[in-house]
């Protein structure tokens, strides 16, 4: 099932900023998977069709910006834009860390503006957070599966402004042998291709 999906989409990915363009094939399908936190009657599964209905078509490129690229893709009636970068720099240095992604994402047909997320190339250790700093500021996310969301969904306007005004990203996560690692993410050309999917329809 979606299980299966995801590993092959993520067979085809290398892991080097270079891959972008190839790593949208895999964001797809584990967006549509994020745990709803409040009470939402068939949303949960109707993410999981629009998915699937959107994959044959999968994810177009619109621009690169340094190092994020701009993506967008047809999710059943609806239009979805992100933009995704790979780390630049990940530790510990000798750890396998599979591929690993900061994305933000746009759905206006489900009223979701700007959401940040993270996804890793392993299993994160069940009960831990991850955290996100731009700067010297600080967010926590949840995580579900390889993939983890802001806990506070108030505080996503804030760590996009920050993503856009900040000199530095950094993603620090502990796997599920405990294992903790972190990524650093060049946020040159995050504010352009922000600004590019600004009109998602």
């Amino acid at each position: 099932m979606f299980a299966g999906k995801t590993a092959l989409a993520l067979s085809i990915i290398l892991a080097s900023a270079s891959a972008v363009t190839l790593s949208a094939t895999s964001v797809t399908a584990k967006e549509a998977e994020k745990p709803v936190k409040k009470p939402a009657a068939g949303k949960k599964e109707t993410g999981k069709k629009d998915a699937a209905a959107a994959a044959p078509s999968g994810p177009t490129r619109i621009q690169q910006f340094n190092a994020w690229g701009a993506y967008s893709y047809t999710s059943g009636a609806n239009k979805v834009c992100y933009v995704l970068s790979v780390p630049a720099e990940k530790s510990p240095a000798k750890l396998d860390h599979g591929d690993n992604f900061f994305l933000v994402t746009q759905r206006p047909g489900q009223n979701i503006s700007y959401e940040p997320q993270v996804m890793v190339g392993y299993a994160l250790k069940a009960g831990s957070k991850v955290k996100v700093t731009v700067d010297t500021k600080s967010y926590t996310m949840f995580i579900k599966d390889k993939s983890a969301w802001l806990e506070n969904a108030a505080e996503e306007p804030a760590l996009v402004a920050a993503l856009k005004s900040g000199h530095s990203l950094k993603v620090d996560a502990v796997s599920s042998r405990g294992t903790p690692t972190s990524y650093t993410y060049s946020l040159s050309g995050i504010s352009a291709a922000l600004k590019q999917i600004e009109t998602c329809k």
